[in-house]
Order: C-alpha cells, then structure tokens, then sequence
C-alpha cells in the first residue's frame, strides 16, 4: 500500500510531497505541483495544495461507553467519529459497565479497538475499585497486562481521599505512570451540582458548582505529586484559578526534576460559556459545568503559553432518553471528536494564539508524550509511522449532529459555523477516513 500526498504544507510551514509506504514515511520532497511528475508509482495520490498535513492526533480523554452502553456509543463507532476528526489514538476512559479495573477488563477494551482497526485505542484504567474512591484497583496488573495501562482515572469521579490518592501515585510511580484526576471536592460540588455558581446558577435555581471545588483539588494533587515525586495529570481543567495553580506547579517541579504535573482543556470549555445555560438546553450539562468568559480566556492564554499541555475531547456520548430530560435530571457531557480540531482552528489558530504546528503539539504531540504512545505523535519525517492527518484550514461549516458518525446527538455545535476541516486521516499508511 502507498500513497502520495502531493503539495501539502507540513504543519502549516514548508510545502512538500510526502511518499507512504507500507506504513512509514519513505520520503519527503519539494513539491512537483503536478501528479505527473512524482517520482514514484502509488496506488493513492492525494492532491493536497492548500491544505495542512498534521501528525495524527491523540485524544487522552475519550468515553467509548462499550461495554454496557453500546446503546451510546461502541468501540466501534466511537473509532469511526474519531478518524472523522482527524484523531488516530484515543484513550477509553475506565467508567464503563464493569468498570475497567482489571487487567481482563483493559484488554477487552483493547481487542475491541483492535477489531475495529481505525484508531488505536488505548484503555484508561481505574485509579480504585468499581470508581469507589476506597480501594486502589488493579493498577500493577492492568500495566503488566496486554493493554501496558500508564494512564489510570475515576473521571466522573474525584479521588476524594487525599491518603488513596497518594498511595495511587506511590504505586504508579514503579512503572512510570500517571494519576488523571476529575478534580471535584464532592464537600464544595456534591454530585447534582451542574451550574457554574454565581448569578445565572441563582437565577435559573441550578444547584451551584463554584470554581474553587475544582483548584482546591488541583492544588491538593499537585502537592501531593510533588511529595511522592510521581505524575499527576488535570483532566478538562475550567478555572482560572486551577491555571494559577499549574502555572506555579510546573515552575516548581521544573525546579525540582523529580516529579511532573501536565494539564488539559476542552474544545468545549475554550469556547461556550456558562450564559447558554439560561435556555436550560440540557446539551450544555457538562462535568465540570461551562464557565464564565474570564475563565474561558485564562484558559485559551494557557494553551496558548503551554501551561496547559493538551488539548482532549471529554467526548462524552449519551443515548437520548439520558439526556431528554429537564437540566438537573440529564446526564452530564457532550460530543467531541468529530469537532475537536475545527473548534481549536476556530478559537486558538484564527485569533492567532496558536499556529499549526502549535496545534500539533497540543493535540498531538503532547498528548501522546503524557500517554507515553510512542508510536504517536512523531515529527513528519522520513521513517516515521505514517500517522496523519490532512486539514483543510479555511473550510468554513455548519455543524449538524444527524451528520455524526457517533451512536449519539449531544452535540453542543450543532448550527455553529466552524473553520478547519479533516478531510482524511492515515493510521500507519491506511486510510480510515476520506474519500
């Protein structure tokens, strides 16, 4: 299998052909501007004059919902929505029905990724027991397992107990993994809580979900990875308080040398705000709740400086009799990886903070080194897995969630104009996504 992708601007900078070949990268050259004039014989040439050839990008934080919901979202179709978004690894997170605790369990979710053959995916596993928040899971096991865990998260729910979730990073530390924390103080933010607090949670009679549930947290763990010189790393991270933290953070383990902090943001907490709560349009119920603007430009500022390292999709699919409901009673998430890209080149790459080998490195790179996915998230160069992604920068489209090629319809850009566009993604030289 070859392919040709001819006249690509490579991360945004230099126009070239790029030569694949049974999976790898065999040869970058100046662009001949014509078919006719490759040097080599492939069964795909992809004409590709003003588009923007990326590394294959990598979500740390993706819902599958397979096994126990598949009636939201399998294996399978989360795959398919994922190439769609230009993504060739996603990481399943571990709250699935059973819970992904074992190490049978991890290498389920993995065979199942396998099968589909789209993206490679790689399980989350559970930091304790059934999410409990008691009793660490199986955490030795799931990485000596099939599946090699290094990541491992309740998301959904926070490791509440300050001794679990240290004993979490003790142990991980061996095998050099990492701790992904929902950073929510039950105390301050009980579960029904699903409204930023402030005047509109008060007006609309939402139980209030202040900031500080989220930073106090974050400060917790950070001084926690600290003492036991491990990794911790911020899931969907809204606040700006939480980005004071893990700017002071990482100038400390900088510092120091002995242990790491790594932070994420949302598409979704990039852009919308808490004020599309007043329609009580239960598509905007998201964990943590959509922030105020000042909130949403700290975190763009964030990205854009690299104290927030990634960007990941909490694509979170439900089926509609869960989310058909009235605000308090609907299940908390949205759908993000179909979208995800064209939400940063709508917010981070048309405005100027980030360009895209910016972009790249956030949704790509990054992501995959904080994994620890060595085939992943590698330059575009000459022997490297031909993972990768093609992007039409100035497409300009109307979002429309019948299009979805996920199981579910939670889709907060439906009827939003978004700029940047996937027009075909390569896992290791295959095409999963394109005509």
């Amino acid at each position: 299998m070859s392919v040709v992708i001819k006249g690509a601007s490579i991360l945004g900078q230099k126009t070239a052909d790029v030569y694949v070949e049974d999976g790898v990268i065999r040869e970058i050259g100046v662009s001949t501007g014509s078919t006719s004039g490759s040097d080599h014989s492939a069964s795909e040439v992809i004409e590709a004059d003003g588009l923007v050839l990326l590394p294959g990008l990598v979500d740390l934080h993706t819902h599958l919902r397979e096994p126990g919901r598949e009636d939201a979202e399998t294996v399978l179709t989360g795959s398919q929505a994922a190439a769609a978004g230009g993504f060739t690894s996603v990481l399943a997170m571990a709250n699935t029905n059973p819970v992904t605790d074992t190490a049978e369990a991890a290498e389920r979710v993995l065979d199942l990724g396998r099968e589909a053959g789209l993206v490679d995916v790689q399980p989350v596993g559970a930091v304790t027991k059934g999410l409990a928040g008691e009793e660490l899971a199986e955490l030795g096991l799931m990485a000596r397992s099939r599946a090699r865990v290094r990541v491992f998260s309740d998301d959904g729910k926070c490791v509440g107990d300050a001794r679990v979730m240290r004993r979490a990073l003790e142990y991980v530390k061996a095998f050099g993994g990492i701790i992904s924390q929902h950073s929510q103080d039950p105390s301050l933010a009980p579960h029904a809580s699903c409204c930023h607090e402030g005047p509109i949670s008060g007006d609309l009679g939402l139980p209030g979900w202040p900031g500080v549930a989220e930073d106090v947290i974050v400060a917790r763990d950070v001084m926690l990875a600290r003492h036991t010189g491990s990794r911790v790393h911020v899931a969907h991270v809204s606040t700006a308080g939480s980005v004071e933290v893990i700017r002071w953070a990482k100038s400390q383990a900088k510092k120091d040398g002995t242990w790491e902090v790594t932070a994420e943001v949302t598409p979704h907490h990039l852009l919308l705000t808490t004020d599309l709560l007043r329609g009580y349009d239960p598509t905007y119920k998201v964990n943590p709740p959509l922030r105020p603007a000042e909130d949403v430009e700290a975190l763009r500022a964030a990205l854009a400086d690299g104290t927030i390292d990634a960007v990941a999709t909490d694509h979170a699919p439900h089926a509609r009799h869960d989310k058909e409901h009235a605000f308090v009673d609907a299940a908390f998430g949205m759908l993000g990886l179909e979208t995800a890209l064209s939400v940063v080149g709508t917010v981070m790459v048309e405005s100027g903070l980030l360009d895209w080998a910016g972009v790249a490195r956030v949704m790509s790179t990054a992501p995959a080194a904080i994994a620890g996915l060595t085939g992943h998230g590698r330059e575009i160069a000459v022997g490297e897995p031909a993972n990768l992604a093609l992007v039409d920068p100035s497409a300009a489209y109307v979002v429309d969630r019948n299009d979805s090629l996920s199981l579910a319809r939670n889709n907060p850009w439906h009827g939003r104009t978004l700029t940047g566009r996937v027009v075909g993604t390569w896992l290791r030289g295959k095409r999963t996504f394109g005509a």
